[in-house]
């Protein structure tokens, strides 16, 4: 359905809400890959999403109607897909934008998809991209965001909400509207081309970027200090004896 509540240009502007659906990221590619028409900004919401996806196949899990989870189609066929990490820095600081505004010291992007809050997790995404040739022809940007959930399984550790840090509920719709107008801004500037703004920004905003922290790699834990990403995406590590590079899954973050 239309909704013209949003005040972005394109982000929102067709929201489609389902009261129940596996994942929302998965609802999206199979209407992309029946050639559903869907305008560029479309967004799926969902109610409630019972497979919902986090990172590598990790499970992302939400209380009905107490958080945001959803997909925004983007059609990014201006950014050649060795560069796709771009997409992954510029809508991870739109994420963070919105988050500043009520955690201005502790909002926090901890690599490669996750949102922090000081040193809990509120947040995350997972972009799935569909490439035609070189480029990349349709972005399916999935993303959760704890908003009013208060009580959370026993065996999510480092886990937080917007209302647990404020104490106090929010709109849902009206904070959806935020971070589509905010994913707009970034993503423009993306298109237009400013990558060393994007990637200054992303960094500067990394979890642990320049702190001494243990971390799990090779097996055992280890003291590193995160120095940056590189241009595909992989982490930094300055540790005691080297300077090392990590793909996703290849270190644990213990803090």
């Amino acid at each position: 359905m239309q909704n013209n509540t949003f005040s972005g240009l394109f982000v929102g502007h067709n929201l489609i809400t389902l009261n129940e659906v596996d994942s929302t990221n998965t609802f999206l590619k199979d209407a992309v890959s029946k050639s559903t028409p869907l305008l560029d900004g479309t967004v799926i919401l969902a109610e409630k999403q019972f497979a919902g996806r986090g990172q590598a196949e990790n499970s992302w899990q939400s209380e009905p109607g107490k958080n945001l989870t959803f997909s925004i189609l983007l059609n990014p066929f201006f950014l050649p897909v060795d560069r796709q990490f771009e997409l992954n820095k510029a809508i991870s600081i739109a994420l963070n934008d919105v988050l500043k505004k009520y955690f201005p010291h502790s909002a926090f992007i901890k690599w490669p998809n996750d949102l922090y809050i000081s040193n809990k997790k509120v947040g995350g995404m997972l972009i799935e991209n569909i490439v035609q040739g070189n480029k990349i022809r349709h972005a399916i940007i999935g993303i959760g965001l704890n908003v009013n959930q208060v009580d959370f399984p026993a065996n999510l550790k480092n886990i937080t909400s917007l209302k647990q840090e404020l104490h106090q509920d929010y709109h849902l719709i009206g904070l959806l509207g935020e971070i589509c107008s905010s994913v707009e801004a970034r993503y423009l500037q993306l298109k237009a081309g400013s990558f060393i703004k994007i990637n200054e920004e992303y960094q500067h905003q990394l979890y642990l970027r320049d702190e001494w922290a243990p971390f799990k790699f090779d097996g055992k834990i280890q003291s590193g200090k995160i120095i940056g990403i590189t241009e595909i995406g992989q982490l930094i590590l300055e540790t005691e004896d080297e300077t090392r590079i990590f793909n996703n899954k290849e270190i644990e973050f213990l803090n």
